[in-house]
């Protein structure tokens, strides 16, 4: 999936996170929903909210009304949904919207709307009553974020994703000011805090709205495929829990006496400092573990992890010019698979396959560390480094010993068969690496060709 995006190249999401981010919001949504539907029959079966436990009466009627209105919007705009469901999710929006600055002005200008008498009074609870001030707020932010929540145009898209960091930052807040006990924050009292229950649906709403977002806008990197999107879902946990956890421990820290509020204060720093540092160095070793899989990407064949064409060239050159300049030898081994294409047509391409992960397996264990060994065609691998005519020679007998010892193991399926060509730089006329590969591929087909005849 390419969606559009603020910036000028398209964000490729991850499809597979895409599924499990979709499964989570399905389950968040679903408890919100619960929430709000016992909430809403409670105060309209007030002999059915006895059975409820104690304290969901906190949470206002028109409160679960509007957060059942919310997962209704997001549902509509699910995707693959009809362009009617569509709109009627917007629809829904308007009303989140319309009943969130209604009690906003309720509270700002002291005006009666009369927003009570949308729902029936409870006769054990009386009037529905208004909604505490910051859940309206949270409220009317999030209708803009529904009504947004597929637009991909850049200006309605730079709308919808300021209002989604204003709608989540929002409701981080109520989190926290409940969190520790902040019951008069912006005037509140605690007969207008906001509910527990609330306080749930909320965060489960600022959750999937935040997800949804990422699927249209600025939020992709989230969800993306890159090296960017991978160090922001490293990073985004940590910086969202720490510094709930480093204020959680300072206040029970001052709680039970371990520390002054000074002294609880200066630790708190002090691990905030080493923390930041911890994540720094953690995003340091994850941008060099993405970037060495990158390299080996590039570098690497994917089917016997040797050096690809373009792996074996580059190191092989950077090689050669070292032995060049130390003047030491510089050897080549090629090798050439007599009979891979009958392994293919007679056992099939992946017992072909295995055949090849097999001569890779060999010649990493019989080169030096210090040789650069590279898959260059489909049947052709070479051997390449510092080393003299002689020792090259020692190891490729070493590693025919090691083919014929296999070849002798009973219950073999096919054959080790290859050919092989030397070649050795001379001191009295500097070769390229691809006058070295030219003269050890020529005495590889000689090889070749004289095994042929011995045959025949």
């Amino acid at each position: 999936m390419k969606p559009e995006s603020l910036f000028r190249f398209p964000i490729e999401l991850d499809p597979g996170l895409l599924e499990y981010l979709g499964v989570v919001q399905r389950v968040c949504l679903s408890v919100a929903l619960a929430i709000a539907v016992m909430v809403l029959t409670a105060w309209f079966a007030p002999s059915l909210g006895r059975f409820l436990p104690a304290g969901w009466s906190v949470m206002r009627a028109n409160t679960a009304l509007l957060a059942l209105c919310s997962v209704l919007s997001l549902l509509c705009s699910q995707p693959r949904r009809s362009q009617s469901m569509v709109t009627a999710g917007r629809l829904i929006a308007v009303f989140v919207g319309l009943m969130g600055t209604a009690t906003l002005l309720e509270y700002a200008t002291g005006a009666d709307l009369r927003i009570d008498a949308l729902l029936p009074v409870n006769p054990l609870n009386g009037p529905v009553g208004r909604m505490s001030p910051q859940t309206a707020f949270c409220f009317a932010l999030l209708s803009v974020v529904l009504f947004l929540l597929r637009e991909r145009k850049r200006i309605g898209s730079i709308v919808a994703d300021i209002f989604v960091c204003g709608f989540c930052v929002m409701v981080l807040v109520i989190a926290s000011g409940y969190l520790y006990g902040a019951l008069r924050l912006f005037g509140i009292s605690s007969d207008s805090r906001t509910a527990l229950q609330t306080m749930t649906c909320l965060l489960l709403l600022a959750f999937v709205a935040l997800g949804r977002r990422a699927e249209f806008g600025m939020f992709g990197i989230l969800l993306g495929t890159g090296i960017g999107s991978k160090i922001a879902r490293f990073a985004f946990p940590i910086v969202l829990v720490l510094p709930f956890v480093l204020e959680a421990g300072r206040g029970l820290s001052v709680r039970t006496g371990l520390f002054g509020v000074e002294y609880a204060t200066a630790v708190e720093t002090a691990l905030s400092v080493l923390l930041a540092f911890g994540l720094i160095l953690g995003l340091a070793w994850r941008i060099d573990s993405l970037e060495r899989d990158i390299r080996d990407l590039s570098l690497r064949d994917e089917l016997t992890r040797l050096y690809n064409r373009r792996g074996f060239y580059l190191l092989a050159e950077q090689a050669l010019r070292l032995a060049q300049r130390s003047r030491t030898p510089f050897s080549v081994l090629f090798i050439d698979l007599d009979n891979l294409k009958q392994i293919n047509d007679t056992l099939g391409h992946e017992m072909g396959s295995e055949f090849l992960r097999e001569v890779a397996e060999l010649l990493y264990n019989f080169v030096r560390r210090s040789d650069v060994v590279g898959r260059v065609g489909g049947d052709e691998f070479v051997v390449a480094g510092q080393s003299s005519e002689t020792a090259m020679r020692n190891m490729a007998q070493r590693l025919e010993e090691a083919v014929e010892l296999r070849d002798s193991q009973p219950g073999r399926l096919y054959p080790f068969s290859f050919s092989l060509g030397l070649a050795t730089t001379n001191e009295d006329a500097p070769e390229s690496l691809e006058d070295l590969l030219h003269r050890a591929d020529g005495a590889m087909y000689r090889s070749k060709r004289l095994k042929k005849q011995l045959v025949s």
